[in-house]
């Protein structure tokens, strides 16, 4: 759009161009000339401010004041002079050549930029009437400060093969060789500094800033690039805002009332200097303390803001800047500057009458009257201050690299190349040269252009610090080269550096407190991803950094520590003999087994009594075997999973119970069938020993085939399972062998159960199967019980339900069928007589 822009205005002006000089402002004659064999055009923004009238569309419209000058830029335009003067004096570089100069003010405005370019383009002589200037056209133009000003310049020249070098224009648009083909810099592209800058935020761990930025194509391209490189970084901005030197003041007020409100301590101010003063006022007005300012080259070393006013507010500020430099005799050249050496030049005179406070024809009788005999040398001012030459030396280094392209293009050795000139240079041919710059200046700085007519980027990182005196100085803290390798490019010495506030603090700046190790972040829903709370890292995940992002999980061998901060070997668990529980069951279980050798002994002591006689003593002693067997067996349950004690412990448990069982089964079956046999008429005989024996020997072998094939198929493992702990325990191997022993068991129980169910009501004296009905009762409920405890005990508990539930129903089998006949035995011998046994049967068979 403002190449179409371009394209209009100059084909208004060759058709009206009294009319359209008027319009744009346009002076009759350069600010600072000077003719010569070649013409290098200059465009500062002498004056820092502009006023426009309103069009009332009834007049012609007047022309655009330019006030308040700008010392600073007028500094960078006799910079370019002085190079000029310095080259024509110069024996090996344009010898016999002369160079000319024209230079205007722009005043910082995009307007006045555009007329600056038609004037440097026009080259036709005025005929009648207010003209623009009829000139030379010139073959460079060295300018302007701004990115703006430079666009609207560069478009207008592009298409007449103009060259435009700026030694302060840093917007990446203008890389674009696409939109403009004939635009150079000295100074690096903001595309390198915005991507320091978000670099430079994330090395000081601030990740919570807020952003300002000139309203413009410097301030809004380069926080652009800023804001993309900052997401990269995981740097967030709590707020962006823009403004314009020539916004009203509430708009700045506002802006600054948001910087006031928030929460952030540091401020990235991607500002051009004019912007960077109304800021700075206004936030003085506000009093606005205790911020860290992070600053772009536009600003960071302006001498006019370090004042010792605007200390409060922006002591130490941070940010980069070019490389400083120094040229020799330029402040000679600089306090030799005299209005009467150009008296007619109304410029000179403005500049004497600023930097001295007085007035040549002085309209108040207060006013102090320049006599001319004052001395630029006695002042301390940011034209007089040459200690710190950074955009000066970039203007020094642009006349340099023109007048080298120059000195190329007349030295060439083949004048049939259309690129060569002897009498007519053309500004194309002064573009195709200066592509090929490759200079080093009598300061010691390399020039050369890239393929985009940039520099290479290099940046010092200043700090302003106050020294004794009160006086803000610019110190070197470190360096950032982009044509080193990522990792290589900063070096930075933060001991040397000192901050807003506590000025040997760094200031922390973020939306959350970091997460300590342990936890992670976790966003909060609608806040940026700076915004997070801490959560704990769950059981078996760890984060051993400040600030994790993800907690990781442990290998599979260890676990979270309490902190979880770090990984610990798992603790390896199971059912020892050494815990707590291990004793208390193996007690009971020895001890379940000492009775049952004790009740074994009491019955081999009093065989010969009527009760044993009349309970089976071979019974008694296989099923008393049985039961011992199965309180120990259940000591293969603790202590470390093997291969062999995991065979054992369900194979033994397995065949143990079934042959206790089977005893019991067959006790019942003797009862009822020894009670049948008594009854007057009966044909059923009593049972005999061979038919005992078998019973119990064929109850119990089906047993012994299932854990058989339980063994020889699928047999019971060690296995670890892994949790919070390494459980050891045994895999029973096959699922089906396992429940298979337990549903033999069940099924002999319930019918013993029954048998005894039903002969509940034989002769008290004699009656033997009460004691097995309530004992087969307590067998069963435990193993009923014990299903879902097995099932949902954890670890090493399943085990220790496994054991209680044999001890509980081995303990229930040997007091319910034992003690009753210990207790007759021991207590009531007159009870162990033929005679009682049989009374009551005697009684009801009569």
């Amino acid at each position: 759009m403002l190449f179409c822009a371009a394209w209009l205005i100059f084909n208004i002006a060759l058709s009206d161009q009294k009319d359209l000089c008027q319009m744009l402002g346009s002076p009759e004659y350069p600010l600072l000339s000077k003719g010569g064999d070649v013409t290098i055009g200059g465009a500062f923004s002498i004056h820092s401010q502009i006023s426009v009238s309103a069009p009332s569309f009834k007049k012609d419209p007047e022309r655009p004041a330019c006030t308040s000058l700008n010392l600073r830029e007028f500094r960078f335009a006799q910079t370019m002079i002085f190079a000029i003067e310095e080259i024509n004096n110069s024996s090996s570089l344009l010898p016999n050549i002369s160079i000319g100069y024209k230079i205007y003010d722009s005043c910082g405005y995009t307007l006045s930029s555009m007329r600056t370019a038609m004037a440097l383009m026009n080259g036709e002589e005025g005929k009648e009437g207010k003209l623009c200037s009829g000139s030379p056209a010139v073959h460079a133009i060295i300018g302007e400060s701004e990115s703006s000003t430079t666009i609207a310049m560069a478009r207008i020249t592009g298409p007449f093969h103009i060259p435009v070098i700026s030694h302060f224009a840093t917007c990446a648009c203008l890389s674009n060789r696409n939109e403009f083909p004939t635009f150079f810099r000295t100074i690096p592209s903001d595309y390198y500094q915005s991507r320091a800058l978000a670099q430079l935020v994330k090395h000081f761990g601030w990740t919570w800033v807020g952003a300002v930025r000139s309203d413009n194509d410097y301030g809004n391209n380069g926080m652009a690039t800023f804001l993309e490189a900052a997401q990269y970084e995981g740097v967030c901005i709590e707020y962006s805002e823009a403004i314009s030197r020539t916004n009203p003041r509430e708009k700045i007020a506002r802006v600054v009332e948001i910087i006031k409100r928030s929460t952030s301590n540091v401020l990235v101010a991607f500002l051009a200097q004019g912007e960077m003063e109304v800021l700075l006022e206004e936030a003085l007005t506000q009093n606005v303390t205790g911020l860290q300012w992070v600053g772009s080259e536009s600003w960071i070393t302006a001498r006019q803001l370090a004042s010792q006013r605007a200390s409060t507010v922006i002591s130490s500020a941070i940010g980069f800047t070019i490389k400083k430099s120094k040229i020799p005799g330029l402040r000679n050249f600089l306090t030799n500057v005299h209005p009467s050496k150009s008296p007619s030049n109304a410029l000179l005179r403005e500049f004497w009458e600023v930097a001295f406070g007085c007035k040549f024809s002085p309209q108040l009788s207060n006013t102090k009257m320049c006599s001319g005999s004052e001395k630029l040398a006695e002042l301390n001012n940011q034209y007089t201050d040459v200690s710190e030459l950074r955009i000066s030396n970039n203007v020094y280094k642009a006349v340099y690299a023109v007048a080298h392209s120059l000195h190329n293009l007349l030295a060439c050795e083949t004048p049939e190349n259309h690129t060569c000139a002897r009498k007519d240079i053309e500004p194309g041919q002064v573009v195709h040269y200066l592509k090929g710059v490759n200079f080093t200046t009598g300061t010691g700085d390399h020039v050369y252009f890239n393929y985009n007519g940039d520099p290479t980027a290099q940046y010092e990182l200043v700090n302003w610090q106050q020294n004794d005196a009160g006086k803000t100085e610019f110190v070197t803290v470190g360096y950032y080269d982009a044509s080193l390798t990522s990792g290589q490019q900063f070096s930075i010495n933060p001991t040397k550096i000192l901050w807003a506030g506590d000025p040997f603090t760094k200031p922390r700046s973020v939306c959350s407190e970091s997460c300590p190790p342990g936890t992670r972040q976790a966003v909060i829903r609608g806040k940026p991803i700076c915004c997070f709370s801490c959560v704990p890292c769950a059981a078996g995940e760890i984060s051993n950094t400040t600030d994790a992002v993800d907690c990781t999980k442990c290998p599979l061998e260890y676990w979270s520590s309490e902190d979880r901060s770090h990984c610990v070997l798992k603790q390896v668990e199971f059912l020892s003999f050494g815990e707590t529980m291990g004793i208390v069951l193996t007690v009971f279980s020895v001890t379940g087994a000492c009775l049952t050798s004790g009740i074994g002994l009491i019955f081999f002591l009093f065989k010969k009594t009527p009760i044993v006689k009349a309970n089976n003593s071979e019974l008694s002693f296989l099923l008393l075997f049985s039961l011992k067997l199965c309180f120990l067996c259940s000591l293969t349950f603790i202590g470390r999973p093997s291969e062999w004690s995991c065979m054992l412990r369900h194979t033994a448990f397995g065949i143990t119970f079934a042959l206790c069982i089977s005893c019991i089964l067959a006790k019942t079956i003797v009862v009822v069938m020894a009670f049948k046999a008594t009854v007057p008429g009966s044909n059923v005989s009593q049972c005999t020993v061979p038919l005992q024996r078998f019973s119990v020997f064929g109850s119990t072998l089906p047993q012994v085939v299932i854990c058989t094939l339980w063994i020889a198929l699928a047999p019971p493992v060690p296995h670890s399972r892994f949790t919070e702990k390494i459980i050891l325990e045994c895999d029973v191997g096959s699922a089906v062998g396992f429940w298979a022993v337990l549903g033999y068991i069940g099924l002999l129980s319930i019918l013993c159960f029954v048998l005894a169910f039903l002969a509940r009501k034989l002769p008290d004296n004699f009656n033997e199967a009460k004691f097995i009905t309530f004992s087969m009762l307590i067998f069963c409920a435990v193993w009923i019980t014990f299903i879902p405890a097995y099932v949902s005990s954890p670890g090493k508990f399943t085990v220790a339900v496994e054991i209680f539930a044999i001890l509980a129903s081995s303990f229930g089998l040997l007091f319910c069928i034992f003690l009753p006949k210990c207790y007759i035995i021991l207590f009531r011998p007159e009870q162990n007589t033929r005679r009682h046994l049989m009374g009551k049967k005697d009684m009801k068979s009569q």
